[in-house]
């Protein structure tokens, strides 16, 4: 494979809530509104900018993460999509230096020019010294330009321009405007009629980027092919042939990695979406799969659907392969409260209940060895779960940080808060499936 050429931008700032997600939005919906072929990555595990970002862009969003994926499958992806792409974003996580691996370290990684997105609401010319900090900070990375959020006026924009120093390209800005917002639920959480006013808010966002900010092409950067072994992926191709997974889909299980879905495909599986909220039944399925999402906010639907709840019991006690990861795992439960405290009956998989609270209760990177193999995943929710049952193997986080989580086994029922990410261990993640 040859090396591809295409130009790329790493879009971060100095902390979370700057505008990370506007502005890689505005850029892809922008480009893509050009006629350009845009292809963008999340930096780290994430479900629900990468929703936003799918819908700005009209392509899949990938995570990219040098711990969860792995270098090789980093690179395999940034090739294959600078191969058909015109433009490469990466939006970042948290600030550019936070966490190990950081934004910064996959920048420099790639050699991925980086934008720095900085809210400039508050501030004038201590803008300036911000973004200076960032592009010295460390002298392996390469800081293409700067961009100001939340701007008042023209003449705030000017003041913030005119404040960086000699080498640091200024980019533009976004105003300070309630119709450039993005709502508070991402799709997934946004019912089907508001989806229209996303893509409203989403053109908003590009045609504000046109108007402040600059809408040149990146630098090209070179992604070249991985060269290491691939025995690994290459030993699951076939793996699944004939293997009916069924995986729950709808605004309660919206959480599913593509690169998830696009293994299983190349190991051979028939996926069967079906939809616990609509009272779709179990499709007739060899293996089956509840990924993450938002079964508290559904409680009545979901609560109803006994039928479902009595053919998943049948299909764990058969000893067929399920799946239940972070809301999964809450429906499967025996009972769910949501942060009021009204609590309903669930499809009692496993005996427990859970409760939603106004604090997270796991956060972070995640890895646990289970029979199948060791795989990586993340943690993200706010519910407090009462399982009486032993844990068949926990999680660690590669940072030290306290959040590890506990994994059930019951027959080939697999319940735990990790989101797994299964290209970490594509043999462990066939494995887990397999009738």
């Amino acid at each position: 494979m040859n090396t591809h050429h295409c130009p790329a931008l790493l879009v971060s700032a100095p902390a979370s809530g700057q505008g990370k997600t506007s502005v890689t939005a505005a850029l892809a919906r922008w480009h893509a509104r050009q006629g350009r072929r845009v292809r963008v990555f999340k930096t780290g595990p994430d479900f629900l900018d990468p929703m936003v970002l799918e819908r700005a862009s009209g392509a899949p969003v990938y995570q990219l993460d040098l711990w969860m994926n792995g270098e090789a499958d980093v690179r395999a992806r940034l090739h294959a999509a600078a191969s058909e792409a015109d433009l490469i974003l990466v939006e970042g996580v948290m600030g550019l230096f936070d966490g190990a691996p950081s934004s910064a370290d996959l920048a420099v990684r790639f050699d991925l020019p980086v934008l720095a997105v900085i809210d400039g609401s508050a501030m004038a010319q201590t803008f300036g010294a911000l973004a200076l900090g960032l592009a010295r900070y460390r002298d392996d990375l390469r800081v293409h330009g700067v961009a100001a959020n939340r701007v008042g006026s023209d003449y705030h924009a000017s003041l913030l321009a005119q404040s960086l120093p000699v080498g640091l390209r200024w980019m533009g800005a976004l105003p300070r405007d309630p119709a450039l917002a993005m709502p508070e639920r991402h799709l997934g959480l946004v019912p089907a009629d508001e989806v229209g006013s996303v893509d409203r808010t989403l053109d908003a966002l590009a045609d504000a980027w046109a108007r402040h900010a600059s809408t040149e092409l990146p630098p090209a950067v070179a992604f070249a092919p991985w060269t290491g072994a691939t025995a690994e992926a290459a030993s699951v191709a076939g793996a699944l042939a004939g293997v009916r997974i069924a995986i729950a889909r709808d605004d309660a299980f919206c959480f599913l990695y593509p690169a998830n879905l696009e293994l299983l495909r190349e190991a051979g599986a028939e996926l069967r979406f079906f939809s616990p909220l609509a009272g779709e039944p179990l499709p007739p399925a060899d293996a089956a799969w509840l990924p993450g999402g938002y079964p508290e906010l559904h409680l009545d639907a979901l609560s109803a659907n006994v039928d479902l709840h009595a053919a998943l019991r049948a299909h764990r006690d058969a000893g067929k392969p399920l799946l239940a990861e972070c809301g999964g795992l809450l429906f499967g439960l025996d009972a769910l409260a949501d942060r009021e405290g009204d609590m309903r009956p669930m499809a009692g998989l496993l005996a427990g209940s859970a409760r939603l609270q106004p604090r997270l209760a796991g956060l972070g990177l995640q890895q646990v060895t289970l029979p199948e193999g060791t795989l990586r995943g993340h943690t993200f929710h706010y519910a407090q779960a009462d399982i009486a049952a032993p844990a068949l193997a926990t999680a660690t986080n590669p940072n030290g940080g306290p959040s590890r989580e506990a994994v059930y086994r019951d027959r080939r029922l697999t319940a735990s808060f990790v989101h797994f990410y299964f290209p970490s261990n594509p043999a462990a993640a066939v494995r887990l499936l397999r009738p």
